[in-house]
C-alpha cells in the first residue's frame, strides 16, 4: 500500500502538464473592453516603435549612438509586448486559456530576458546622455561607433544570460495541481504558488539576479542623470535649464514607472505581492511602458521632429 500510494503521489506530480489562464475576472463586456484597450495599444506601440526604427535608419542625421541605443529599445519593446498581448487577448476572450508547460517557462524566459535587456538598455541610455552632457566635447572619442555597438551588444547577451539559469530552476519545479495561473501570462510569482516542490531556489535565484540586473542598472541610471541634473543648473541660459529639465524628467518619468513596477515585481525575497496586484503592475510593464517609452524619448526632441519632417516631404 505505501508503494503504491508512492507511485500514486509521483504520478500526480508529474501530471500537470499544462496551465489555465484566468486573465481579468469579470463579466464578458469587461473582458471585452480589455481587450480593445489592449489591442489598441499593442498596435500603436509596434507601430510606433517600427516608424521609429524606420526613420532613424532613413535619416543619416540621426545615425548616432544616442539613435542607435533607441533603435535597439524600440525593436525590444515589439518583442516584449508581442510576447504577452496576443495570448493575453485570447485568454480574455476565452479562445486560447490554456498554455502547456514548456511554453509557459519559454514565456517566462523570453519576457524576463528582454525585461533584464531593457534595465541594462535604460542605464546604457543614461550613461550615453550623461557623456553627451557632462562631457561634450570628448563625447565623440569618448563613445564611439564601436563602443555603442558593444553596450548595445553587451545589454542583449547580459539580459539573456542572466535569467538562463532562473528559467532552467523553475522548467525542474513539479506542479501536482491546481493548474490554474491567476493571471494573464507566465510569470515566476504564479508559477511559484502552484509548485508542490521546493522553491526555495527558484526565490534565492530570482532575488539575486534582480539585485544584479535591476538594482545594479537603476544605481547606474540614477546617478548619470544626477551628473546630469547638476550639469543643467550649471547651465547660464533660463530658457536652456528649462528645456533641458523638461526633457530630462520625461526621462525620468520612464525610468520612475519601469524601475518601480519592476523592483515590485522582483526585488522581494519570496513571492509575497498578491497575484491581482501583479496582474495591474505587469500590465505598466508589458503594455504601457512599451508605448511610452519610445514616444517620450523622441517627441521632445528637435532632431527626430525634423527628420520627421523632412520624412513626410519626401513622400
Amino acid at each position: 500500500q505505501t508503494d503504491l500510494s508512492t507511485r500514486k503521489d509521483m504520478a500526480n506530480r508529474t501530471s500537470v502538464k499544462e496551465f489555465i489562464l484566468l486573465g481579468f475576472p469579470g463579466t464578458w463586456q469587461f473582458r471585452v473592453s480589455f481587450v480593445v484597450v489592449f489591442a489598441l495599444m499593442y498596435t500603436l506601440t509596434v507601430i510606433g516603435n517600427a516608424s521609429i526604427i524606420a526613420l532613424v535608419w532613413r535619416s543619416s542625421n540621426l545615425h548616432t549612438p544616442m539613435y542607435f541605443f533607441l533603435c535597439n529599445l524600440s525593436f525590444l519593446e515589439i518583442w516584449y509586448t508581442t510576447g504577452v498581448v496576443p495570448k493575453a487577448i485570447g485568454v480574455m476572450l476565452g479562445t486560447s486559456q490554456t498554455i502547456s508547460f514548456s511554453v509557459c517557462i519559454l514565456q517566462l524566459f523570453f519576457l524576463l530576458s528582454l525585461g533584464s535587456t531593457e534595465c541594462f538598455l535604460l542605464s546604457v541610455m543614461a550613461y550615453d546622455r550623461y557623456l553627451a552632457i557632462c562631457c561634450p566635447l570628448r563625447y565623440s572619442s569618448l563613445m564611439s561607433s564601436v563602443l555603442s555597438v558593444q553596450l548595445a551588444l553587451s545589454s542583449w547577451l547580459g539580459g539573456f544570460l542572466a535569467i538562463s539559469l532562473l528559467a532552467f530552476l523553475t522548467s525542474r519545479l513539479t506542479f501536482c495541481g491546481p493548474d490554474v495561473i491567476n493571471h494573464f501570462l507566465c510569470d515566476i510569482d504564479s508559477c511559484l504558488a502552484l509548485s508542490c516542490s521546493d522553491t526555495w531556489p527558484v526565490e534565492l535565484a530570482t532575488f539575486l539576479v534582480s539585485i544584479i540586473v535591476v538594482v545594479a542598472s537603476c544605481v547606474v541610471t540614477l546617478v548619470s542623470y544626477m551628473y546630469i541634473i547638476s550639469s543643467i543648473m550649471r547651465i547660464q541660459s533660463g530658457h536652456g535649464r528649462k528645456k533641458a529639465f523638461s526633457t530630462c524628467s520625461a526621462h525620468l518619468s520612464v525610468v520612475t514607472i519601469w524601475y518601480g513596477s519592476t523592483m515590485f515585481l522582483y526585488v522581494k525575497p519570496s513571492a509575497q505581492n498578491s497575484l491581482d496586484v501583479n496582474k495591474i503592475v505587469n500590465t505598466f510593464n508589458t503594455v504601457v511602458t512599451p508605448l511610452l517609452n519610445p514616444f517620450i524619448y523622441t517627441l521632445r526632441n528637435k532632431e527626430v521632429k525634423l527628420a520627421l519632417g523632412r520624412a513626410f516631404q519626401k513622400n
